[in-house]
């Protein structure tokens, strides 16, 4: 069901400064912050020829990610996101083996402009997944 793996998501405690390591240290194409309101984050991807790394930060007072960087404070791998083509069999192919679907279990908008959803890391051997709707 799944496909190949889109993104390892960090959460760090200074974007910038994240940003900087990968562009100017790695010579990594980075892109622009971009601020994600509905999800309590601001994003960074950096470009790989084979996937993505996506720095998260903080945006916000709710932001999920916020308490994550209070129990790893120099942050850490947060999720891994993995593709698959449809969302909602995904999504119900999950539900029937009895994973937990984070949230209402309906697909929201995530940072690449798809659908995404996020299963538990108690189902995972303790690892956030996110699924990302891709087309062919």
């Amino acid at each position: 069901m799944i496909g190949r793996l889109n993104h390892v998501a960090i959460a760090v405690p200074d974007l910038d400064a994240a940003a900087a390591l990968y562009r100017d240290t790695l010579g990594a194409a980075v892109s622009p912050p971009e601020p994600l309101p509905e999800h309590g984050v601001t994003t960074v991807f950096v470009e790989l020829p084979n996937s993505k790394v996506e720095l998260i930060h903080p945006l916000g007072e709710a932001s999920p990610i916020a308490g994550f960087l209070e129990r790893n404070p120099k942050g850490g791998i947060h999720h891994l996101c993995y593709e698959v083509r449809d969302i909602h069999a995904a999504v119900e192919a999950m539900k029937a083996h009895g994973m937990t679907v984070i949230g209402d279990g309906e697909p929201s908008i995530g940072a690449h402009g798809l659908p995404v959803v996020f299963l538990h890391p108690r189902d995972f051997c303790g690892t956030l997944i996110e699924l990302e709707e891709v087309s062919a």
